[in-house]
């Protein structure tokens, strides 16, 4: 005589009952939308070149970077200091973390940044935002997609605004004021 296990157990009633239990927790885990808010953030971010304390470096270069009247193809990491005001001994906020490209062969000054903005300070201390864009930075004012962010930023989009405060022609060192206005949960 034959035997065959039954598809119905005492046990599956009680393997399903858990498993709708924990897929509710499982899909919303991380995933708290939240209402909406609008932030705008002001802060200084400070490009250093040179010096003894660089913050900024080139990493690569094309075979015509060194030859381009525009410098097409550098690349330069950043880890630049985002401060409260415009001198460099002001309050630290966060830190600038990403890198830029000279992305133009025949203009100079237009740059491609992706960086994070990493908040260390206040309320916003361990988030970031994330901004994508072109940055030619011999313009009065320059916009750029914010198209990300993480924890008190969570699905962040908006825009920043950057507007040169000081830059020295002889090394590159810059200082930029940033406008940064946000929608996030």
């Amino acid at each position: 005589m034959a035997s065959f296990s039954p598809i119905f157990s005492p046990s599956l009633p009680i393997l399903f009952l858990l498993l709708l239990l924990l897929a509710p927790s499982i899909a919303e885990d991380g995933f708290e939308m939240g209402e909406e808010m609008k932030t705008h953030l002001h802060f200084f971010f400070h490009d250093i070149v040179t010096g003894p304390s660089p913050t900024a470096m080139r990493v690569a270069e094309s075979k015509i970077t060194n030859t381009s009247p525009t410098g097409f193809g550098a690349v330069v990491m950043m880890d630049d200091p985002l401060t409260e005001g415009p001198e460099s001994d002001s309050k630290i906020v966060g830190h600038a973390q990403g890198m830029y490209a000279l992305a133009s062969l025949d203009e100079v000054g237009h740059l491609l940044m992706a960086m994070n903005l990493a908040f260390v300070d206040g309320e916003f201390n361990g988030s970031t935002i994330t901004v994508m864009g072109r940055n030619s930075v011999f313009n009065d004012v320059r916009e750029m997609p914010v198209v990300g962010g993480s924890g008190k930023f969570r699905f962040a989009r908006g825009y920043a605004l950057a507007r040169t405060h000081t830059l020295e022609m002889l090394t590159g060192n810059a200082v930029v004021e940033y406008d940064v206005y946000v929608l996030h949960h």
